[in-house]
């Protein structure tokens, strides 16, 4: 299902201002997602709180047992680190 919200989900995010990144995975062992957003600001970060599609996005989950954490959490960055060499 995450697959295929990905069509749905993409051409609106990306086109937000500040969009950075966007992560989504999947751990089979413990049947969870898990999404992880990259922006330049907190309140660019804040705008997938109102992004319809994204809101839209839950219910078929919810109706399948999924559950969300709420509220979405925020983080500020305190560090990062990157590959010095990308192959």
């Amino acid at each position: 299902m995450m697959v295929e919200l990905e069509q749905t989900l993409r051409p609106g995010i990306e086109e937000m201002p500040g969009f950075l990144a966007f992560y989504t995975g999947a751990d089979e062992a413990t049947s969870s997602l898990s999404n992880v957003s990259l922006w330049v600001d907190l309140d660019a970060a804040k705008q997938l709180d109102r992004f319809q599609p994204m809101l839209d996005s839950g219910k078929p989950f919810v109706d399948k047992g999924a559950t969300f954490e709420r509220p979405v959490m925020n983080y500020s960055t305190l560090w990062q680190m990157q590959s010095a060499s990308r192959n």
